[in-house]
Parts: structure tokens; sequence; C-alpha cells
């Protein structure tokens, strides 16, 4: 399939892998919904809230502090964040409002697929993981 605008002025040295290239590219709403969700990744703190939250299944606030180092508040407002682009989801348990990733598949793969996350810490006790308290 010729996917390639004659009247397209850019210097096309291999018009097969553009055209390859093009018919790969999703549409612009999920390029949108894509870009935004790593947008989302790629602040550190939320990074590190979304790997404690993936692998503990479920975690409260003040357990996701003391897991990243970062201040109960950081935290909080992160997790609104967070929800507000439907990322996490809560139960509520008595007082204790607990933390969970939603149903999306996609974004567990690419949680998986992080370095060092089926590996053992670095340094076994150390809450140091270059998280900014704010």
């Amino acid at each position: 399939m010729h996917l390639l605008d004659p009247q397209d002025p850019h210097t096309v040295l291999n018009g097969e892998r553009v055209c390859e290239a093009i018919a790969h590219l999703p549409d612009a709403e999920t390029l949108h919904d894509w870009a935004t969700r790593f947008a989302l990744l790629a602040d550190h703190t939320r990074l590190a809230l979304l790997l404690c939250i993936h692998h503990a299944r479920e975690i409260c606030v003040s357990d996701l502090a003391a897991a990243t180092g970062v201040k109960d508040s950081t935290v909080s407002q992160a997790l609104r964040l967070l929800r507000a682009h439907g990322v996490v989801g809560t139960r509520r348990d008595g007082r204790a409002i607990h933390y969970h990733l939603t149903d999306d598949e996609r974004l567990r793969a690419l949680l998986d697929c992080l370095p060092g996350a089926h590996d053992e810490p670095a340094h076994p006790g150390s809450r140091d993981h270059g998280l900014v308290q704010s």
C-alpha cells in the first residue's frame, strides 16, 4: 500500500519504510492517550508509586510513603492525579483507603518490563530511592 502524498515536500530516501511507518501509526486520539500515559510515568515519584502499587497489589498512602520515602501529602497529591487519569482505583476499609491499579493490562505489562522490577533491591532496607521530598 502506498501511503505517501506525492505533493509532500519532504525528501524521502526509502518510500517503502516511510509507508510501513505510516501504516503503524495509531489514530490521533490513541497517540494522545499514550502520550498522556507516558507523561504520568515520566515523574519519578509517580512511577515509584505505581511500581509499589503494582507489586503490592493494594496499599494505603502511609505504607506507600514508607516504601518510597516520600511525605504522605506528596503521595496523596500524586495519587489524586493518577486516580483522575483512571490509572489507580481505591477501596475503603474503615478509615484507610487502599490503592490498586485499574484493570489496564497494558500498564501492568509496561511496569513488568522495567529493569529491576523483579530483582532484589540493590540496597535492602534502604529508603533512598532518589525521590525528592516535596
